[in-house]
């Protein structure tokens, strides 16, 4: 099997297994309601079929990823294609709200070992000054997948139910996962004597875990509960399981995040930009759908045909933002990016009753072009800039990053509409998060890809014939 023909199976896994993940995020959204009908369910039940699912993936990502390191992407990407589809299927045919709820957390397991594994192929089979395009591809899939999911999602509901969004995955997943088991490649070799000798650092993974848990429920329960004892506890168990994490660390001889990743200046900056970019998105996005819907009077579809030009923006600015990043660098392309997001919030926080459908598609349109050229930019850093043997960790903190930010900006507009309830006063705190954004893009290395300087030591290149693919 040829070095090309390997890299577009790894390309196609990446791509489909995102894609995946993507779009039953999305489609569930539209499901909900019916769901919530047909089985009797409280909102609360309702609630959980997400938070569940989000705890799950969360607190797994970066322990995954240190799985996918030492066992092999491939394999970790076979196993969490197939149990997401089994589980999804599960759901299909879960006869009360529990199953659903149990099942989701399940989903969100696999989902886990998943996601950071389609990066980890990639890094494994692209040299580092070519991965840009398939990042950008990536992306632009995961931008149609958000663009189609909720027209896609409504059509099912409508027509078969709200059963029909989760077997909706069964069959990309059964093929893609059969195609990862068939395929037989050897797998990468260490780049340094030491790989096959780390251990999985189990401690570290239960002491991020716990800590990441605790952040997903106090930002989820925050806004709708209040500051409660219940989230105090969470708050102080969070933090000292993250001192814990940190003294634990630098003390044991097999970190989860090796000391390269976790002291990369670059890295912590790319997933500073990631966090904020997509806590600014999301919070804007959730602020705005209230806005066109009880402020303009727009039904659901008439506000989704209105917030169309992001993630199309999304999908055509991803491809240009690898050529852009090759020619400019990571530095100014992302800081570029990050302030179109920017202008993009702050012209959505001036929006009144009196606002053209033209103003609103133009912020739609800014948050679009700049999120989705920040997603490839700053993740081609992340993984760039991290070895390739553990690659792996690198995709589950940018995994855990663009988990993390959606929650903290959504809980953040939530509240700021509870004491502030117009868009002006509760868009511009978001808008100066991605301006601080912009910031932190100002520290990412400066030198274009062609003239070498953000290229990683050789030493951390795929060796010749090692590449991972499915």
């Amino acid at each position: 099997m040829t070095s090309l023909r390997h890299r577009r199976l790894v390309l196609t896994g990446s791509i489909t297994g995102a894609v995946i993940v993507a779009l039953d995020g999305t489609v569930l959204t539209v499901a909900q309601p019916t769901l919530q009908r047909t089985l009797h369910a409280t909102f609360a039940q309702v609630q959980w079929t997400s938070t569940g699912y989000l705890i799950a993936v969360a607190s797994l990502l970066v322990f995954a990823g240190r799985l996918g390191d030492r066992y092999g992407h491939q394999r970790l990407f076979a196993l969490g294609i197939l149990g997401f589809g089994a589980a999804s299927a599960g759901i299909g045919l879960a006869p009360n709200v529990g199953w659903v709820i149990a099942l989701r957390i399940v989903q969100g397991i696999f989902g886990a070992l998943l996601q950071p594994a389609t990066l980890g192929m990639l890094r494994a089979a692209y040299p580092p000054d070519r991965l840009g395009m398939p990042l950008a591809l990536r992306t632009s899939a995961i931008g149609l997948a958000a663009a189609a999911g909720p027209l896609l999602g409504g059509a099912l509901v409508a027509q078969l139910g709200w059963r029909a969004v989760f077997f909706l995955n069964v069959p990309p997943a059964l093929l893609i996962g059969a195609l990862a088991l068939a395929v037989r490649v050897p797998p990468p070799l260490p780049t340094s004597p030491s790989r096959a000798l780390t251990g999985l650092d189990l401690p570290g993974a239960g002491l991020l875990g716990i800590t990441l848990v605790c952040l997903v429920h106090t930002l989820v329960a925050l806004p709708a509960h209040g500051w409660t004892t219940t989230i105090t506890a969470a708050v102080l168990v969070a933090a000292v399981a993250f001192a814990a994490f940190v003294h634990h660390e630098r003390r044991t001889a097999s970190p989860l995040v090796p000391p390269r990743v976790a002291a990369s200046k670059a890295v912590a900056s790319s997933l500073a930009i990631l966090l904020a970019a997509s806590a600014a998105l999301f919070g804007t996005l959730f602020v705005s759908s209230y806005y066109l819907q009880n402020v303009r009077h727009l039904d659901p579809f008439q506000c989704g045909l209105q917030v169309l030009p992001l993630p199309l923006l999304m999908v055509l600015s991803a491809p240009a933002s690898a050529v852009l990043q090759r020619r400019y660098g990571p530095r100014r392309t992302t800081t570029a990016a990050m302030a179109l997001l920017t202008l993009g919030t702050l012209l959505l926080s001036r929006l009144d009753d009196t606002s053209t459908p033209l103003e609103a598609g133009t912020g739609f349109l800014l948050l679009g072009a700049g999120f989705g050229t920040v997603m490839v930019t700053a993740t081609a850093v992340i993984v760039r800039h991290a070895p390739v043997d553990r690659a792996g960790v690198a995709g589950g903190l940018q995994q855990t990053a663009m988990n993390i930010g959606p929650t903290l900006g959504v809980a953040t507009a939530t509240m700021l509409l509870t004491y502030t309830p117009t868009l002006q006063s509760t868009l511009l705190p978001l808008t100066a998060l991605a301006a601080l954004g912009t910031l932190c893009a100002a520290t990412l290395p400066a030198g274009s890809a062609r003239e070498g300087n953000s290229q990683p030591d050789p030493a951390t290149y795929p060796q010749e014939g090692a590449s991972e693919t499915i």
